[in-house]
Formats: C-alpha cells, structure tokens, sequence
C-alpha cells in the first residue's frame, strides 16, 4: 500500500555543515538503507557522481526518499557551497519544506543566513538542526541566542543537550505532555500565535480566568499551534543532535512529518508540473527530475513543455515519455506520477532545466531568487582538435545549469558565466573526467555592463547611384530603458550581437533601441545589407549617448570584536565600500554595507588578520553601481 501523503524537503546548509551525512543518518533510522555510508569514503546515497565522492563535497542535488507511517518523504540534498546556489535555487521551486543545519561548533556561517533570508522570504516552513553536538568547542544556549539575533527572531526548541561538547552528548525530546516542557515551549510560541499569548496571559495573576486558574494548556492545542506557525514560517522548530551519532535524529524526523505539512494538490486534470533537475552522462540518455502538481502522467504519454526565456521569448518542446520512475517506488513499478511526487522521466532529448508542464504561463515567473553569475572566464580546449567538442560539452552542461550562459567568444574561445573559483574547478574536472577534453580557463573577471547616459541618435542612407556598398538605409535611436523586440529580424539579430561590445569593449544593457528609419531598393536588398548597416549606425549613436561602466557589489555584514572596528571599517573604506549601519558595541560591533565584487575575497583574506580570527564576514550580490574615477575597464578588461 502506497503511502496517502507525500513531503518533499529539501537539507540546505552552509559547505560541511553535514548536510550529506543528515541525509545518510535519516535513511538508514528510517530504514530506507541498511548501511550508512561515508563522505570521507566516498559511498552515500546521495553524492553519486566521482567527482563529489572525490572532493566530498554535494555538486548536484540529489533525490533519496523514505517512508514513516502514512508520509512518504523525498529528501533534497543540495549543494551547501555558493558556487552552486543555481542547484538550491531549482531545489526551493519544488519544495514542501526544508531543514536548515547549523554546525553547533563553527555556528551561524556566511551562506546559513543568506539561506535563511530566502527561505523566510519565502515563507517555507523551516526547521533548524544544530549538528555536531557532540564535538569539542559545540555551543547551546550561546548559539540559540545568535539564531534568534540573526537568522530567525522565534526559534523554539524541540530539544534539550546534556554532556554537549563531548562524545557522551546526549539531545532529549522535549515531552509536551510533561507541563514544565510544554510551558517552557509556550512561551516562546507565543512571541508568534495570539492564541497561546492570550491563553498564558489569563493565566497569570490578575489576567481574566486567574480565579480558576484560566483555560488549560493542553499537549495538543501547543501542538497544533506549533504546527500552524511552522506552516506560515512564523516560527522555527530548533533540534539539537548529531548526524553521525544519530543523537536527536529521531526527533527531527517527528518534527518533519508532524510540523511541515504537504502541498494541495493542484485543481484539475490538466498535469502541471516542473523539471527541476537535468542529468546526461557522455554518450548516454538524457534524464530529469520532474515534480508534479496537478493531473497525472504515465509511461508512454505525450506532453508538451513550456520552456520560459530571460529574454521575454521562450519555446516549447513536445515529445513522448519512454520510462517514468516515481521516486520511492520500487523499480519495475509503472503506475503513475500524482500529484505532490517526484519522477525521473526519459524520452525527451531536448528537456532542460526550468521546463514547466503546464499551460504557457503558469507556474513561477522565472525571477532569480539568488543574484546571477558576477564571473567570466574564457575557455579554450587544450588541444585545437578539440575545439567542437568542447563547445558542445559545455552546451550540455549549460542544460543542466542554464545559468552558465555559454557563447562564442572572439579568438575562437568560449564565455562562460560562473559564481565562483570552485565552480572553475568542478566545470574544469567534469570536461576532462567525463567528456576527455582537457581545457584551458583564462583567469576569471569581473562581469561589468555598459549603460546609456542619455539619448543618442544616428542614420545611414541607402546606397546612391554608383555606389557599390550595401543597398540598406538605417536609422537607430539609443535611450536609457527596456530593449523592445519585434523589429525587422536582421535589424533586431544585429542589435543584440552588437550590444554584447559598446565603446568600452563591454556588454550594453538596460537600453532601448528604436528604428526611426528604414528602407530598401526592390530585390537588390538582402538582409545580409542590414547586417552590414547596423553595427555602425548602432556604434555612431552609442557614442553620441554616452556610456557608463557598471560593475556588481556584494551587500555584506561583518561581525566584529570592538577592539576590530577602527581597522575592519578603515580598510574596507579603502577598499571603496559604503557603509548601511554600524550596530553593537557591547560585545560586538555589526558592520554593514556594499563593498566591490572584486575586493570581496580580498577582504574576506584579510578579515582573520584584522580580528584575530573573530570576525564573521557574510556578503552575497546586491546588483551593480557606476565604476567609480579611472577603474572603469575597456576591452580585453573585466566584462
């Protein structure tokens, strides 16, 4: 008998939080695997590929399922290092709910709050594990109180430690039926549901129901309560234990099944669904992680799937299911994808990620919940002959993680769009280790965009009498705004590829370009005549508007010992970051403000010096400001 409800949740954290290990630990309590594997060795569940087992680290979300009583619960296990926030950001498009995990010993870390100021923004229903508690230096109260300070202000614990920091660390349930734990409890859920603040109000001397002792607080009415602010990310349920030793595990997933409830199923038969995750290995089938909200789908059935653009255009692509897997079947079983589950589906070669089943339009809008890519780097195959094979394994690649944002670059290279220096090196050893093309990657830049300062304006005739050039006329008007389409295909096609190198030899972007003029002479005009026009008339009236250089900038807060705040705020300063907020002083100071993408790592090695290794440095992209005196790059600079 199949299980009657279905959880999908997601394990985020920051990098070597454990979230792998979690993952591991939660299948094998639950019975899901009968031995628990290893990072360090190299056989989990979930980190399947060789370069995950070789670097220990999560690259690719993975799927793993296991089952108590009624709920069948399919676990997400993202990658915690930033370079692949694209895989956590797909992760949260399909999820019920989600466990964050904080070391109890390293605390609340740079990506566990970028984390969670996604995850409360989305109102995810949200429960917090405190792993490693069973580690030298583990921290309890200390770090509960820094959760409720930066990450969330109504955390509740589900969990009591005894012995923490040793290998006798202990994590006991807190029992609601026992009435210190449930007052306990209660008052901090209170901070979030008037109901339970009311009820402990006239419960207190001089409150209304004080001569009887007021209304009774029952296990059950907390209970629901708990489950209610869980529901609308009021609150989050904290769990104090260790991955490895399995110490408040059990806990955690009472809370999973209890507290975070499942998603409605979607009103009517039409299926609707989105494909979160694309696999192809070198020369074999193409695979994707597809969740279903509404409707059902079976092997053999035909589909359509609405692919959305950046761009405002978008395609669809149409094919026929040849294999679906419900995750958490047992393998040979064919009956159908249903609402709430998740399926590894075959037959369709062009499927990517981000492909939506469903009416065009429906589903999420396609807006970024993280910032994009603020790296390039140019990639060149090590051996010329290599060169188309290279290009198309990247395109492959880019399937799987349309962020990458791969094109031609000029000298017969590749751009390549990334978050980070890790991400160079996994995208480096996936070419050689499963395509055998060594590459070569030229030092990443920071991507800067030109903009228009103003309006600029310019025309080329048609070719007169004699005149052996292009027999085209073209008028082109540049202006800060939105980029229209639907111009003359030539014209349009023309103007996009032009707007990749402005006068400063870098990408042009949040502008409008008019056609004020147009014309041709009969058959003698070809497109190939447009082609030639536009570039110039397009460059003359860039140059007659005016650009401006953009660079991005990381938002940051720093967390800082008092004796720091002289040398952490001047050397930033130096660096060219604006300050938001200096807040503090007691026992920290919170520096906050935007800061250049390109002096973050610089700062971030420099930070341990100034603090004495106290300082907590947490930053993530903020979008672009105006390159500021002489830094402003030209071409062959940063893009």
């Amino acid at each position: 008998m199949l299980p009657s409800r279905t959880l999908n949740i997601g394990i985020l954290a920051h990098v070597d939080a454990g979230k792998t290990s979690l993952t591991e630990r939660l299948l094998f309590d639950t019975g899901a695997i009968e031995r628990l594997g290893s990072v360090d060795a190299g056989d989990t569940r979930t980190d399947t590929g060789e370069l995950e087992r070789q670097r220990g680290i999560t690259i690719r979300s993975a799927v793993a399922s296991f089952t108590v009583g009624d709920t069948q619960v399919n676990l997400l296990d993202t990658p915690g290092h930033s370079d692949f926030i694209t895989e956590v950001e797909r992760a949260l498009g399909v999820l019920d709910g989600a466990v964050l995990l904080l070391s109890a010993v390293e605390g609340i870390q740079a990506r566990t709050r970028v984390l969670m100021k996604t995850l409360r923004r989305l109102r995810l229903p949200t429960l917090l594990f405190i792993n490693k508690i069973d580690r030298a230096g583990a921290r309890g109260e200390a770090l509960l109180a820094d959760i409720r300070r930066l990450l969330a202000p109504v955390a509740v614990p589900m969990t009591s430690v005894t012995g923490l920091g040793t290998a006798r660390a202990t994590s006991v349930p807190y029992a609601l039926e026992d009435p210190r734990d449930r007052e306990r409890i209660a008052e901090v859920v209170a901070e979030a549901d008037e109901s339970i603040l009311d009820l402990l109000v006239s419960r207190l001397p001089g409150g209304r129901d004080a001569g009887d002792g007021g209304p009774p607080l029952t296990a059950d009415r907390l209970r629901a309560a708990l489950a209610a602010r869980t529901a609308d990310g009021s609150l989050h349920p904290v769990y104090f234990g260790s991955a490895l030793g399995g110490q408040g595990v059990g806990a955690l997933i009472d809370g999973m099944v209890r507290l975070i409830p499942p998603a409605p199923a979607g009103a009517g038969t039409e299926p609707r669904g989105t494909v979160f995750a694309v696999h192809q290995p070198p020369n074999g089938e193409r695979t994707a992680h597809l969740r279903l909200y509404a409707g059902t789908l079976r092997p053999r059935q035909q589909i359509t799937l609405h692919r959305p653009g950046t761009d405002g255009t978008g395609g669809t692509l149409t094919g026929r299911i040849t294999s679906l897997q419900v995750i958490g079947r047992p393998p040979g079983d064919d009956g159908p994808l249903t609402p709430g589950h998740i399926a590894v589906i075959r037959g369709l070669p062009g499927i990517r990620t981000g492909d939506r089943l469903g009416p065009p339009g429906d589903g999420p809008t396609g807006v970024s919940l993280f910032p994009s890519p603020t790296l390039e780097t140019l990639v060149r195959a090590r051996h010329p002959a290599h060169a188309a094979a290279l290009r198309s394994a990247l395109l492959t690649l880019a399937d799987q993680d349309p962020l990458l944002q791969v094109r031609a670059a000029p000298g017969g290279a590749t751009s390549v769009l990334l978050h980070g220096e890790v991400q160079k090196e996994i995208l480096a050893a996936t070419l050689h280790q499963e395509h055998g093309i060594e590459a070569e990657f030229a030092p990443s830049r920071v991507v800067c965009v030109e903009r228009p300062c103003g309006v600029g304006e310019a025309c080329e005739e048609i070719a007169r009498r004699g005149h052996t050039g292009p027999w085209a006329t073209v008028g082109l008007r540049v202006e800060p705004g939105a980029l229209p389409h639907g111009f003359h295909q030539a014209i349009e096609e023309t103007v996009h590829a032009t707007l990749r190198h402005g006068p400063r030899g870098l990408a042009v972007t949040d502008c409008r370009v008019v056609l004020t003029r147009s014309g041709f002479v009969g058959p003698l005009s070809t497109a190939g005549d447009f082609r030639t026009v536009t570039p110039r008339v397009l460059r003359r009236a860039l140059e007659r508007a005016g650009t401006r250089v953009y660079e991005p900038y990381h938002a940051f807060e720093a967390d800082i010992p008092p004796a720091a705040l002289a040398p952490v705020t001047a050397r930033l300063a130096a660096l060219g970051a604006e300050f938001a907020e200096t807040t503090g002083g007691r026992h920290s100071w919170l520096v906050s403000g935007v800061l250049p993408a390109r002096h973050v790592q610089e700062f971030q090695g420099l930070l341990p010096g100034l603090t004495h290794g106290e300082g907590v440095w947490t930053s993530a992209p903020s979008g672009d400001r105006p390159v500021r005196g002489n830094a402003a790059p030209r071409e062959g600079g940063s893009r």
